[in-house]
């Protein structure tokens, strides 16, 4: 067991959670993998020495420490973790209520910095280790109708994984922000994606974007989580591993239009807006 290493992996009962486990474990990998239901969680998994399901509430810092020491007590210690729990939302800025949004930043932003300030101890006294974060091509561009807040939640992780990734390189340790594009999981279902309890029918746009995520896109989605999460080992496994790594060639597309756009808007304001330093004082 010595060249297999020891995963802890949020949001594991579906989706790119429940796929990526699968494959570690098929590989001989040791795993620890959380969700809300552990029932859930042994029954989509199945029977195997080398697994720990965890049932977690990554709101509570005592769960998730509960997870991480019960983690190190099995297996000794925890080499990769995947911050992947996380769920979608669709409405306006003005639609959704402070509550709804907090919500959403709850889960999506403060349950990984919980499970990332509770392992990393065991990661510094390993002098190793890798932390991967989920994010989405919408933690990279905004440009989508009625995922305002989603899209702040995404911003939040890949902002965040940014600065972990400069904080801990000195220990030996790595981070990655994945930001996948659209793949065929659960995801757009109503389990995994919440609407505004006050819609407002002025926003055209954004029900459009809302009906055609859950209608037309839903079950439709081009990536393949199994091909995705073959990506996200072979980074694991990699000596140079990315600091981001877009998933899918949606994601790629729509990255390249926003670094285009951006670097429009800098040439195209360029003079006025780096004539801004204090004038200097002749001698």
């Amino acid at each position: 067991m010595e060249n297999k290493k020891v995963w802890f992996v949020t949001g594991a009962s579906k989706g790119l959670g429940l796929t990526l486990v699968k494959k570690l474990l098929s590989k001989g990998n040791r795993v620890a993998a959380t969700s809300r239901s552990v029932n859930d969680l042994s029954k989509a998994v199945g029977d195997n020495d080398n697994f720990l399901p965890l049932s977690v509430d990554l709101m509570s810092e005592e769960s998730v420490e509960t997870a991480v020491n019960k983690t190190i007590s099995k297996f000794g210690q925890v080499d990769v973790v995947v911050n992947n729990a996380g769920y979608g939302m669709i409405g306006a800025l003005e639609e959704l209520s402070d509550q709804e949004s907090r919500e959403n930043f709850d889960v999506n932003v403060f349950g990984s910095l919980n499970v990332i300030r509770k392992l990393l101890p065991q990661m510094r006294k390993q002098q190793s280790g890798h932390i991967f974060n989920i994010s989405s091509i919408g933690g990279f561009s905004g440009n989508f109708p009625g995922f305002g807040i989603y899209c702040a939640t995404k911003f939040a992780v890949a902002g965040f994984t940014e600065s972990l990734a400069a904080e801990v390189k000195s220990f030996g340790i790595k981070a990655t922000v994945v930001e996948p594009g659209y793949f065929r999981t659960e995801f757009l279902t109503s389990g995994s994606l919440a609407v505004p309890t006050n819609p407002i029918d002025a926003y055209k746009e954004v029900r459009d974007s809302q009906n055609a995520h859950q209608n037309d896109i839903n079950n439709q989605q081009p990536g393949d989580p199994a091909k995705g999460c073959d990506v996200i080992i072979a980074a694991a496994e990699s000596e140079h591993p990315p600091l981001h790594l877009f998933l899918g060639p949606d994601a790629y597309h729509v990255a390249n239009l926003k670094i285009a756009d951006v670097q429009q808007d800098m040439e195209a304001w360029k003079a006025l807006a780096t004539a801004t330093n204090f004038d200097e004082v002749e001698a």
